[in-house]
């Protein structure tokens, strides 16, 4: 498989990236770029960062337990997707950011487990704007209260918050949505706690990005307009 259509698909990328941040009077050293991989091998993921790419984002435990050991040291893990409590343990010695924490449940296994390797989890409260019910996250009510709970484990940090906006054709529908999550983000400083910070708003995907960084975002999550379409 020739590879090199990815380094063309990024430099695009990065044209609109610019043009996003220079919108919002942002610099570009702002904003993290998470390559999605989801169902891509290791080669394909193995070139684009050759080409560039710094972080990896997997929605699924068992993609990255697959093709850690595959993949050329240096990148920075992301577990995007939904984490049950009972696969923390695969991926705990792995991951350098959880985006997907959505209760206090969750959090105390993943403190727990971190503990037991010596280790500050960084993690990222989801949040479910447009109350969508097929997703997980918590509430917009309901993350100040939940970040106030995990600030009391040991072996877990709140670094900021995460969304998944709903899928639509006009991006601009979203914008009250990152608008809400930015202000519960500025929010999170008014936590006086040691292991929270309001380092990372990660929204916005390959559809949307460009709104998410014009609202905010500091960490977007990209795959298709990198990658290409999936086979599942």
């Amino acid at each position: 498989m020739a590879l090199s259509y990815l380094k063309t698909q990024l430099a695009e990328l990065e044209l609109e990236i610019n043009e996003a941040c220079s919108k919002a009077s942002r610099k570009r050293d702002e904003i993290t770029l998470i390559g999605v991989t989801k169902t891509y091998e290791a080669d394909v993921m193995n070139a684009s960062i050759a080409y560039g790419i710094t972080d990896i984002g997997e929605n699924k435990v068992q993609e990255i337990t697959r093709k850690y050991d595959q993949i050329v040291k240096g990148v920075k893990w992301h577990l995007i997707g939904h984490l049950q409590t009972n696969k923390v343990k695969y991926i705990i010695d792995k991951v350098d950011l959880i985006h997907s924490v959505d209760s206090l449940r969750l959090a105390e296994e993943i403190s727990n487990r971190a503990q037991k390797i010596d280790k500050i989890q960084d993690i990222l409260i989801q949040v479910n704007v447009a109350d969508e019910t097929q997703k997980s996250g918590v509430s917009p009510d309901s993350v100040i209260e939940l970040v106030q709970e995990i600030s009391q484990l040991k072996n877990i940090k709140v670094c900021g918050l995460m969304n998944i906006a709903p899928f639509v054709d006009d991006p601009e529908t979203l914008r009250s949505d990152f608008k809400v999550m930015k202000g519960l983000f500025d929010r999170l400083n008014d936590i006086k706690a040691d292991n929270v910070e309001a380092k990372f708003l990660s929204m916005g995907m390959s559809g949307d990005f460009g709104i998410a960084i014009e609202e905010g975002a500091n960490m977007i999550r990209v795959g298709t307009r990198i990658y290409g379409k999936r086979n599942y």
